[in-house]
């Protein structure tokens, strides 16, 4: 039996005031805002964060900011949303009104799909706000930051001890109430063996679409993303008529089978 959650069983109006939440969570999205908007300012920090993550192995070369955009509306229009919109359907969950609950829980959520420019809470807030396809992309992100897996684990056991200052906002959103334990068992597992089995969500149905298979498969990784976003054309006009002119999935830029 489904075990009830806030999600499930509060009404839309009561979830709506819970993801805005009080004033403790509203200077909380306030923070992560301004936190963020200097990150985009600061025209070295891109370079940086690649640098940490070619020190941990995750990549072979650097895509240019016009390829990480572009490669991450791919993951969005080829993984992200038809996943959700797939899982959402069998939850018997409005699809959209999940987005909402989302940007009012974290206005940044949903602007920024890789990641890489997003400040290390907004991520960390993500995975735990999110039943994710499999996190296993984010918790290769957070390498970027020399604590993102150890602050990751600890607002993880937060969210599973009730005392997260925003357990309750994230609680409105998330479905499934054995999620963020699940989500701990899997990141204690990951930090002592990487090659863990992985935390999939279960029942999505378009992985009998190779289609999909082969996109999510080539967007579930860093490195298998980053070595994507190098394959696209480098100019940003090109780059545009790309995104109107394909409109599925590029079978030729498939990541290979394995790990």
């Amino acid at each position: 039996m489904r075990q009830a959650t806030p999600r499930r069983t509060q009404g839309a109006l009561r979830l709506v005031l819970l993801a805005i939440g009080g004033p403790r969570e509203l200077a909380g999205k306030l923070a992560r805002i301004g936190r963020t908007l200097r990150l985009w300012l600061d025209q070295g920090e891109l370079a940086r964060r690649m640098t940490a993550l070619e020190a941990r192995g995750f990549l072979a070369g650097r895509p240019g900011r016009a390829q990480i955009l572009f490669g991450g509306l791919d993951m969005l229009r080829f993984v992200v949303t038809p996943a959700a919109r797939d899982y959402y359907r069998q939850q018997g969950i409005s699809f959209a009104f999940h987005q909402l609950l989302r940007v009012l829980d974290d206005p940044m959520s949903l602007v920024d799909p890789t990641g890489l420019l997003s400040d290390r809470d907004t991520i960390v807030g993500h995975v735990m706000q999110v039943v994710h396809l499999n996190p296993i992309y984010d918790l290769e992100l957070l390498q970027m930051f020399p604590d993102g897996l150890d602050d990751l684990e600890r607002q993880v056991e937060q969210m599973v001890a009730g005392t997260h200052p925003r357990h309750r906002t994230i609680g409105a959103i998330v479905e499934e109430a054995d999620y963020h334990a699940r989500l701990l068992d899997y990141v204690r597992r990951y930090r002592r063996d990487p090659s863990t089995p992985e935390l999939v969500r279960s029942g999505q149905t378009l992985r009998d679409d190779p289609v999909f298979a082969a996109a999510e498969r080539t967007f579930a990784r860093l490195p298998r993303f980053m070595a994507y976003c190098r394959r696209l054309p480098r100019g940003p006009l090109a780059l545009a008529r790309r995104l109107f002119a394909v409109r599925s999935f590029p079978s030729e830029l498939a990541a290979e089978g394995g790990s």
